[in-house]
């Protein structure tokens, strides 16, 4: 069996401390599961799509209406959260092929694979993140 489909069958692996840090099985792993939420996330969005087609309907009522119209606009802010979450898979998906996924962005040291697991788009180490946090927070409050 190839890394590729034991990864796309996350109950059969899951990276481990006790392996080499991003090997060819934690890429496939990561890559997989990076690809199904893209796909996924494609797939909603089409039913976005359909939806707002379909409800294209004149609500005689205002409070119908205005319903109507808060519905729409908030599936719309939604829609474009999961366009900008498609662009980090895709950067993701990329550094995946140049080899450097899994590493911080800002120190080069591994990101953990905790972090990855729960953000598999993570850029920055949590120590990073929270420096570049720390920063924002500063300058947000001048």
């Amino acid at each position: 069996m190839n890394a590729l489909a034991s990864a796309s069958e996350p109950n059969h692996y899951r990276p481990s401390e006790d392996e080499p840090f991003m090997n060819e099985r934690q890429l496939a792993y990561f890559k997989a599961k990076l690809l199904a939420w893209k796909d996924e996330i494609l797939r909603e969005s089409k039913g976005t799509v359909i939806n707002l087609k379909a409800e294209t309907e004149n609500h005689p009522d205002l409070v119908d209406r205005a319903s109507s119209e808060s519905d729409r606009a908030l599936e719309l802010r939604t829609r474009d959260r999961q366009r900008k979450l498609i662009s980090k898979i895709d950067e993701a998906l990329r550094r995946i092929e140049d080899g450097s996924y899994g590493y911080c962005e800002e120190t080069g040291e591994p990101i953990s694979l905790g972090r990855l697991e729960a953000r598999p788009t993570a850029t920055l180490s949590v120590e990073a993140q929270e420096r570049h946090e720390r920063r924002e927070r500063v300058h947000r409050d001048d």
